[in-house]
Parts: structure tokens; sequence; C-alpha cells
């Protein structure tokens, strides 16, 4: 047994501040744990989920173009524009007068302007996979208001940031889509308008901010 010299009294405070010390240690602890949840809490609406929410969405986005592509052929290709047309000439291009006969000739096949021209067969492809979604949403909306447009544009994946040129046209609401990937020109026109609503390719800016060049509106 080991011999313990001294008056108790020099090793009393020792153990009383081991206890304090140990009792402060547990009431950080708790404290600790109370700030932590309350942090965690406040993160789940806070600013912190709220950066990486983007981030979430446009990966989400990402991911629904990506499928698509993949579902659709190589880009390149044009099958809408007839073979053997050329693009006209103005200084060319000749007008029929009035009483006068057309020509006996077979008339070569008009080259095709706006998204026929510009858009190929991949662009086209992917458009109808946007639109059936899209379309088929659209018609569930009994009242489509641009804030209920762009909430349904959202939960499909689109981001603000695609979401362009949101308006009301009387009962119905008329909206682009940017969905220009990889130097690509494709973009969405649609008509919000319940059980009508509609949606139709249209060709962009190819690069620069969202720019409509060309469209066929539904």
């Amino acid at each position: 047994m080991t011999d313990i010299r001294g008056p108790i009294s020099m090793f009393a405070p020792g153990r009383r501040a081991l206890a304090a010390a140990a009792l402060a240690a547990l009431v950080l602890t708790g404290c600790g744990t109370e700030q932590s949840e309350g942090g965690r809490q406040r993160g789940t609406v806070g600013s912190s989920t709220v950066s990486q929410q983007p981030t979430t969405e446009q990966a989400a986005a990402q991911a629904l173009f990506d499928r698509f592509e993949k579902a659709c052929p190589e880009p390149g290709v044009n099958s809408r524009r007839p073979t053997g047309a050329s693009k006209p000439d103005p200084e060319e291009q000749k007008t029929i007068a009035p009483g006068e006969m057309p020509p006996a000739d077979p008339i070569e096949p008009a080259y095709p302007t706006g998204p026929e021209a510009e858009l190929d067969d991949r662009d086209w492809c992917v458009s109808a996979h946007h639109e059936q979604r899209i379309i088929a949403a659209l018609q569930m909306l009994a009242d489509p208001t641009p804030a209920k447009v762009r909430t349904t544009l959202n939960g499909l994946g689109y981001t603000d940031e695609r979401i362009h040129h949101l308006k009301q046209d009387g009962k119905k609401t008329r909206f682009h889509l940017d969905l220009r990937e990889d130097g690509g020109r494709l973009c969405a026109s649609g008509l919000a308008a319940g059980a009508v609503s509609d949606v139709v390719p249209c060709v962009a800016a190819a690069e620069g901010p969202f720019k409509v060049t060309s469209e066929a509106r539904p």
C-alpha cells in the first residue's frame, strides 16, 4: 500500500478541481450537441443547402439531356432538307406575272427555312423527347399562369437559367426553353394552354446570351 504523506486537505482541492473540470466538459459537450443539432436544423433550410441546391438541379438536368442525346442519332444529318435543294439566290429568283403560265419543267424542291433548315435530325429527336414530357405536364395545368408554368418546368428538371420570355398571353402563357448543348442551337417555343398546350422547336444563337433567331410559334 502506498504511504500517502501530507494532510488530506492538500489533495481534496485537486479532486474538486478535477470534478469541476469533468462537469464543465460534460456541460460543454451537451452545449456542443445542442448547437450542432441546431446547426443541422438551420442548414436544412439555410444557406448551405440553398448553395448546394442549384448544383443538384443542374446535375439532374444534365442527366436528362444526356439521356435524350444517347437515344438520338449522331449530329450532322438533316433529312428534312430535300435532296438536290439548294439555297435560293435572291438575284436569280423569278416571279410569275399575273396571267403568265408557270414553266412546264419540274420545279425543284424549295429550300427549307427556319428550324427545318438549321436543325439536324439529332436536334429534332432531342426536341421531341423534351416536347413530349413538357406538353403532358402542361396539359394538367387548369390555370397556366407564368408562376405555375415556371414551377412545372422546374419540376421537370429545367432550371431557371433555361427558362426565358415567360409571359402571360390572355389566359395562356408563352415561354422559351434554352436547350443548347455542346455548341448546338436547339431551343423550344412553348404555349401553356391546358389541354391544347404545345411545344415546338426553335433556333437560338450558337453563342452568348440566349436569343431566338428562328421559330415557328405554336
